[in-house]
């Protein structure tokens, strides 16, 4: 696995697409915890059980269907609305803004896209109050990909085609591995932002991850330093 930034490797590059929760924010500043707390209130509510039980059917839910709320669609008639309004209605004021990230995501030449399993709401509000939600052209969350999750293969797809991306010219920056391979497969180069969480390193073992980094936006400065040094 290759784990320097080196720009000649990404000059061909003109489409940079982002996961949003642990990738755009670092993982120890606990926000996804938050939602994760939502998560287990909605269930709790809705199946009327216990905080307990409700935790264990978000984790089964999560494991077996990508996603919590795709597991209670497929289970329940559950209007997803209601559920994305719930969990991700969160104080994010605590969340720091990050200059580093923004100076670099205005130097990246192209588009830069946020491709997320949360809502374009959610993915909204966290990039506002980083600092750095007028550097992407779009947000494609869970809505636009007709509530299927990564790493359905159809999902990147329409990504792609409707927002008429070339995968051999694209990046995708993720913190689960498992979500990179069909990036991978489609032609896409691929960046791995890994955490402690199991659901970080499930399918990390392959030729799929082309780099790795813990930090996001000194990874990308060290990119642009590198095209610096070469231009």
């Amino acid at each position: 696995m290759a784990k320097l930034p080196l720009w000649k490797n990404f000059k061909h590059i003109d489409c940079w697409i982002f996961d949003l929760d642990n990738t755009l924010y670092p993982s120890k500043s606990n926000l996804f915890a938050k939602i994760d707390v939502k998560m287990g209130e909605f269930i709790s509510e809705f199946l009327n059980v216990d905080l307990v039980e409700a935790k264990n059917v978000q984790k089964k839910y999560f494991d077996e269907h990508g996603t919590t709320l795709n597991g209670l669609m497929q289970n329940y008639d559950i209007d997803p609305s209601d559920f994305l309004n719930y969990v991700h209605d969160i104080d994010v004021s605590d969340l720091s803004a990050s200059p580093e990230l923004g100076s670099a995501l205005e130097q990246l030449p192209g588009r830069k896209i946020i491709f997320t399993n949360g809502s374009h709401y959610h993915a909204t509000n966290v990039s506002s109050q980083l600092g750095i939600d007028h550097h992407f052209e779009h947000i494609f969350d869970i809505v636009a990909a007709d509530y299927k999750p990564k790493p359905h293969k159809p999902v990147y797809e329409k990504l792609i085609r409707e927002l008429d991306i070339d995968p051999e010219k694209a990046v995708l920056f993720e913190d689960m591995a498992v979500n990179l391979a069909p990036a991978h497969d489609m032609g896409m180069t691929t960046v791995w932002i890994p955490n402690d969480a199991h659901w970080s390193t499930t399918g990390a073992e392959g030729e799929h991850i082309h780099y790795q980094t813990d930090d996001l936006a000194q990874w990308l400065t060290e990119l642009l330093a590198d095209r610096s040094n070469i231009i």
